[in-house]
């Protein structure tokens, strides 16, 4: 395990003991990655604001819910970041004369930050050996919340071969980053 991924590990772990300091080192440590990743999913910086507030306050709550054998303790903020900010696009109407949420967000880039992380070049680099459809189901589906039917709307193929792919490119990128992970 790599040495900052282990400082977050006990990050939290020193969090839900309630030790304020180590929280406070922990935001400072990944809410700029977190953020990457909310504005990816959201594409509104205020709306992005909004869901690390909401996460970080989860993660002082539910700190003793880590399980470091079920993962990466970024991996676990991910998580619910990621979570945070798809509930928060479902729960806001498309009003008229709203941005886009498909534009991008004038901030540095967002997915430039997120990719700094060991785990997210790994992943990348299995994402790279995926066929070019399911790669973007998953990319869909991760980043932006959508269901197998809405992915099926949204790339024009049927419901059952976009259930294909997400399985099978699950698989493989399963089984490749398993792979890397021995291989470092």
């Amino acid at each position: 395990m790599a040495e900052p991924e282990l400082a977050v590990e006990t990050l939290i772990a020193r969090t839900a003991l309630g030790d304020r300091g180590a929280f406070q080192t922990l935001y400072r440590a990944t809410a700029p990655r977190l953020f990457g990743l909310a504005l990816l999913v959201v594409r509104r910086r205020d709306w992005a604001e909004d869901v690390m507030q909401e996460a970080f306050l989860a993660f002082w709550r539910r700190a003793s819910d880590f399980r470091p054998e079920r993962g990466s303790g970024l991996g676990w903020m991910a998580t619910i970041v990621r979570n945070r900010a798809i509930d928060r696009l479902r729960r806001e109407p498309r009003v008229a004369g709203e941005p886009d949420r498909e534009a991008p967000d004038p901030a540095p880039d967002a997915l430039s930050r997120l990719v700094q992380s060991d785990e997210a070049r790994r992943l990348a680099g299995c994402l790279g050996e995926l066929d070019e459809q399911p790669r973007r189901a998953i990319a869909l589906a991760f980043y932006e919340g959508l269901s197998h039917s809405e992915l099926a709307a949204r790339v024009g193929a049927p419901l059952g071969t976009v259930k294909s792919w997400i399985r099978r490119g699950l698989m493989r990128l399963k089984a490749c980053f398993e792979q890397t992970e021995g291989g470092r």
